[in-house]
């Protein structure tokens, strides 16, 4: 049995499609009700035991060995870092790091010192080290979109889809910093102890994602 930590949300729902696509019968994630934790068998490759995971939370259970896969966005990769394999994007959940701020304004102007709020501050502080650019870095839990608009911030690095909500709120992408999708990451020890398993289920997935 491999066992894998699936991060809750929009990733879930189409992870838990792909899986189906792969030929997992995942009747038990289809109405799972509060349940954390599920089996979803398969005719010819090993049973899957599924954790419902934060995101924060997948990385961990995977890195420490209590979850063989993870399935989580490069988001979360980015920003945490850890000792496993990323093996393959899965191709959905796409959206991107950027750098954002007030409409019209020219970030890069002057050479004063600038404050940038976030909720991501490890990619932050390498890409503006990156730059070789001296700031300071606010860490922000909820809507990072105010820090700029109540003066807090120059300018924000979040994650960003469609660009909607900044245009709501006055603000606009500056620079794209990185493109984000899903991910499969993989236990290190989980790679060489359950190689042909983890390898099998590797390959079940490659065949369902589009090019």
């Amino acid at each position: 049995m491999l066992k894998i930590a699936l991060t809750k949300g929009r990733i879930e729902q189409k992870a838990v499609e792909l899986l189906g696509l792969c030929g997992y019968d995942t009747a038990e994630l289809n109405d799972k009700g509060r349940k954390l934790l599920f089996t979803c068998p398969h005719p010819t490759l090993d049973e899957l035991q599924i954790v419902l995971a934060k995101a924060n939370d997948v990385i961990t259970y995977v890195e420490h060995g209590t979850c063989d896969i993870g399935i989580v966005g490069r988001d979360t990769i980015m920003e945490m870092g850890g000792d496993f394999y990323e093996l393959l994007d899965l191709g959905f959940g796409k959206c991107r790091f950027a750098l954002a701020g007030p409409k019209g304004r020219d970030f890069h102007e002057g050479h004063r010192h600038k404050v940038i709020a976030t909720k991501y501050p490890n990619v932050t502080k390498r890409y503006f080290a990156g730059l070789d650019m001296d700031c300071e870095i606010v860490k922000i839990d909820g809507s990072v979109e105010l820090a700029p608009i109540l003066g807090l911030s120059d300018a924000i690095v979040d994650i960003v889809e469609t660009g909607s909500t900044l245009r709501e709120n006055g603000l606009e992408v500056y620079t794209d910093i990185a493109p984000i999708s899903a991910r499969c990451i993989v236990n290190s020890a989980s790679m060489k102890l359950k190689n042909d398993a983890v390898r099998d289920f590797i390959e079940a997935l490659s065949k369902q994602i589009p090019n």
